[in-house]
């Protein structure tokens, strides 16, 4: 849709095919594109250099300098100024590039998917932090949360709209609700149209002659609504969405997977246990965590593909798991879309029932031209939507997504958000799309890598989560160390929600209503 492409042009780092951009004389633009630029940071290179560095040419006196960058470093929760960038996370060199562009107080900051890379408190402190600032800004996200929280207007480009974009004032919901609005109207009036064209066609059918200006003005008319037509059929063809849906098994067993007293370890860390974990028909867990917490491993352990330190792992016998792979390693990126969809003969088989390649392709928006593509000139959202079909033709007693909504569209997560919560077999979603983890997983299970976790329920767990995460922020710092402890879950729908062992103590996760 070229939303990158936008960016970058309002920064002044791209030229317009066309059109004019003017802005406004001595306008100060602050530019945050995707791309980590400080993955490859020069050896010795520090949180308080890469500040001071930014600020370099906006002719400040020294001390104007080093008030500005300290009082950055505490609202960014940065604790050691010399810390080596080098040595930082991915999230923690999202909030100093974040960082490094408000400094420089600009009229216009532009942000290319800003939440990338941050985990839950990032994400809780980007939200926190924005919202004291007095600038304007545009962000490019498909963080639907974020969008509801930080935003008082609402831009979408897509070819179905009449001058190829829609602006809402408002957040998210608001967004929502004007969107559909405006397409129960469009297509509204393509069935007005539609039927007055038929009733002027079959007068120009009966030969009318222009000889009177009336005349000669249906005539035109005429034209102009046809053309009317043919354009709003255009446009609300756009509005195809990927077709998702994921075959379940229908398997009843209570259990599919039963863990006991499971731990995992790696590299002499513990990632988390002991663990008691069962999992049956329509149970949907969510997995919180920062990068190395665990949940991945946790992933592998419930698939059966790695074995835990210690404890007992029990499938059902002949349980079908079907595993979404966050990294796409299972796709081999020289081969085409067409080997990859169907790696024999013409048709798939989905639900026991032929379908040519084609139209599996165009189940999930491939043009016929793409499907002797090789994978590797797809966009990383087309390569995700290729992995999502390959998964729906595997019928699934458990599934087992790993962020899954990587590059997706928020018409794509609307779908799969759809697909999932009507899943009818057990299912464990790692993701940091935070509206997806509220509307679809009744129990979110937040992983510290050190060996504890602390388990959340009910249509209140997103909320509840968050504001222990902000009260482990504290003034916005980095979270302290918190103590290893053994945990256990119980499906929700089987025990009413409530911990197995029905108290709090030592040595046990505290459970939330």
């Amino acid at each position: 849709m070229g939303k990158s492409t936008l960016l970058k042009i309002l920064a002044g780092l791209e030229t317009p095919d066309g059109g004019l951009l003017s802005p406004r004389r001595g306008l100060r633009v602050g530019y945050l594109p995707q791309q980590d630029r400080f993955e490859a940071a020069p050896a010795g290179a520090t949180v308080r250099g890469e500040l001071s560095a930014a600020l370099q040419d906006l002719g400040l006196q020294d001390y104007e300098l080093d008030m500005r960058v300290e009082e950055g470093l505490a609202q960014a929760g940065f604790r050691d100024p010399g810390q080596a960038v080098a040595a930082l996370s991915g999230g923690w060199r999202k909030r100093l590039a974040i960082l490094g562009q408000v400094l420089r107080e600009p009229d216009l900051l532009l942000l290319d998917e800003p939440t990338n890379h941050l985990d839950l408190d990032g994400v809780l402190w980007l939200e926190g932090f924005l919202s004291t600032q007095t600038f304007s800004f545009l962000t490019v996200t498909h963080d639907r949360l974020f969008l509801e929280r930080v935003t008082n207007r609402i831009i979408e480009l897509d070819k179905r709209y009449k001058d190829g974009h829609f602006s809402s004032a408002g957040n998210y919901s608001a967004f929502l609700e004007k969107r559909a609005a405006l397409a129960s109207a469009q297509e509204a009036r393509q069935d007005s149209v539609a039927n007055i064209v038929r009733n002027e066609i079959e007068w120009l059918r009966r030969g009318p002659k222009a000889r009177t200006t009336k005349a000669a003005a249906r005539i035109e008319r005429a034209g102009e609504l046809i053309s009317e037509l043919a354009e709003l059929k255009f446009r609300n063809s756009q509005d195809k969405t990927v077709d998702i849906d994921f075959s379940g098994s229908e398997r009843q067993t209570r259990r599919m997977v039963e863990a006991v007293k499971v731990e995992k370890s790696l590299g002499g860390r513990r990632l988390f246990g002991p663990l008691d974990l069962a999992l049956g028909p329509g149970d949907k867990l969510g997995l919180l965590g920062e990068n190395g917490s665990g949940k991945s491993t946790l992933l592998k352990l419930l698939a059966g593909t790695l074995k835990p330190d210690a404890g007992t792992l029990r499938q059902a016998e002949n349980l079908r798991v079907v595993t979404f792979d966050q990294h796409r390693d299972q796709l081999d990126l020289d081969r085409t879309l067409r080997q990859t969809l169907c790696p024999n003969g013409e048709h798939v088989y989905y639900r026991g029932r032929p379908m040519h390649v084609a139209g599996w392709a165009d189940h999930f928006l491939f043009r016929n031209e793409q499907l002797n593509m090789p994978l590797r000139e797809l966009s990383g959202g087309e390569q995700s939507r290729v992995l999502i079909a390959r998964l729906m033709l595997q019928s699934a007693d458990l599934l087992l997504l790993d962020e899954p909504t990587n590059d997706l569209d928020i018409r794509s997560l609307e779908t799969l958000e759809e697909a999932m919560a009507e899943f009818p077999g057990a299912l464990v979603l790692v993701t940091h799309d935070r509206y997806l983890l509220e509307r679809v997983c009744p129990r979110i299970l937040a992983l510290d890598g050190k060996g504890g976790g602390e388990l959340f329920r009910g249509p209140l767990a997103m909320g509840e989560m968050e504001g222990r995460g902000r009260r482990l922020l504290g003034r916005g710092r980095p979270r302290q160390e918190t103590r290893a402890v053994p945990w256990g879950i119980e499906g929700a729908q089987r025990d009413g929600g409530r911990h197995p062992r029905g108290r709090e103590g030592p040595g046990e996760v505290t459970e939330r209503p």
